[in-house]
């Protein structure tokens, strides 16, 4: 049966659980699959998140095992440690492009098209902004019979130039209020340095990956995160 998320929608923590694998798959492919540990740093990271989360290692581990029910992760154990992997396209039905705009959207929140060719640039190209859209609207005008529509377009906020995307992967959403939310934060989100800073914290984030992985690879303690 194609995904529906009408019937079983996603929970909020599923929803970044899912999308952290994904992004993880292509942006830190070294480090991945994912163990546990790794996973809820991905989760909690403060940069690429919208909202920043706070989720344990038991919800995240009662996370992966709703959504291997639902075919959409896959745990694979060996003597050394159990680790996970998306499965993503194939579970929801989508092609590839059209997970990764999905995946931003659980992870950023809604974003206009030209939002999401931006941060897609290290999870895939898109040629162009008329790209991003087709595939945004085969999502939207996804027939019944493969389970509905995954995303909605927005009501332009006030002083927008742009409609903002959300996914429905979670369930209907109010698109009023997202609008309004999405009015408020349009400044800080399009401008280019904080563009830069979420290029920074990115990299910090996929080196603090790497060490970790290496730790557990030599059986060592990983150094403790800074504070924030």
């Amino acid at each position: 049966m194609p995904f529906d998320p009408r019937n079983t929608p996603l929970s909020a923590i599923e929803a970044r659980v899912l999308a952290t694998l994904m992004e993880k798959a292509r942006t830190v492919p070294d480090s991945y699959p994912l163990t546990l540990n790794s996973l809820v740093t991905g989760c909690n990271q403060k940069s690429s998140r919208d909202p920043v989360m706070e989720v344990s290692e038991g919800e995240a581990q009662e996370a992966l095992d709703s959504l291997r029910l639902k075919t959409l992760s896959v745990q694979i154990s060996s003597v050394r440690s159990t680790r996970w992997e998306h499965n993503f396209p194939r579970g929801i039905g989508v092609p590839d492009q059209s997970a990764v705009l999905l995946s931003l959207l659980m992870l950023r929140g809604p974003q206009t098209a030209g939002e999401l060719r931006i941060n897609s640039e290290r999870w895939h190209r898109f040629a162009d902004i008329s790209s991003v859209e087709a595939f945004l609207d085969e999502l939207r005008e996804r027939s019944e019979e493969k389970g509905g529509p995954l995303v909605v377009q927005l009501p332009r906020a006030p002083g927008a130039r742009e409609q903002r995307w959300a996914h429905l992967l979670c369930g209907p959403v109010d698109v009023n209020a997202l609008a309004s939310t999405s009015s408020a934060s349009t400044g800080g989100n399009a401008s280019a340095l904080q563009q830069r800073v979420d290029a920074l914290e990115a990299e910090v984030a996929q080196l603090r990956a790497t060490v970790q992985m290496l730790c557990e690879s030599l059986g060592v303690e990983p150094p403790a995160a800074p504070a924030e």
